[in-house]
């Protein structure tokens, strides 16, 4: 089994600006797991545990879907905690701004070609957004979230999805096993 994502990965002079967003942010919520600047992503879509044997099928149909879809202008733009108000939360995030139809769109066919294909996926609003951080417990993520608001990236051209294997196991690790190119 491998455990599977597709995402979009800012360039490094956006994660340099959101690098100094988060450190502004992590003193004021010591709770939180704060996520290492490499695995730093725009979660398209999570499809959890793939049977190996279907993992190129899976790949391959997802690539298809992928590079009908056009490149994007996307920023990094201000915060954001799930569940949404700040004070109850267990997730913190940068938010996205941009062509995020655009984005929400792929997400969205992503997401129904993996149901096509027989795998449970989660059938909810697609929110764009990068995690930064996550509470083990319900957590006042107020502070954390208002040093967040101020961040405002230059745009980038997001034209590449990858598929990304997790592993788990302390720190999770990710590998890329597949990028495809947006139209």
């Amino acid at each position: 089994m491998m455990r599977l994502f597709t995402a979009v990965v800012p360039p490094a002079a956006v994660l340099d600006a959101l690098g100094t967003a988060v450190e502004a942010a992590r003193p004021t919520a010591r709770a939180l797991r704060w996520a290492p600047r490499e695995q730093w992503h725009v979660t398209l879509l999570f499809l959890g545990e793939v049977p190996d044997e279907r993992v190129d099928a899976v790949a391959e149909e997802l690539g298809r879907v992928a590079v009908r879809h056009p490149a994007m202008s996307l920023s990094l733009r201000g915060g954001g905690t799930f569940p949404t108000k700040p004070v109850r939360s267990r997730v913190l995030w940068a938010g996205l701004d941009g062509d995020t139809e655009a984005l929400t769109a792929l997400a969205n066919d992503l997401r129904d070609a993996a149901a096509g294909l027989g795998i449970p996926v989660e059938d909810r609003r697609y929110t764009p957004h990068l995690t930064v951080a996550r509470a083990r417990i319900t957590t006042n993520l107020t502070a954390p979230h208002a040093r967040l608001d101020t961040l405002a990236t230059e745009p980038w051209r997001a034209g590449e999805v990858h598929l990304v294997h997790s592993r788990l196991g302390g720190t999770p690790r990710y590998r890329t096993i597949a990028t495809w190119e947006l139209a």
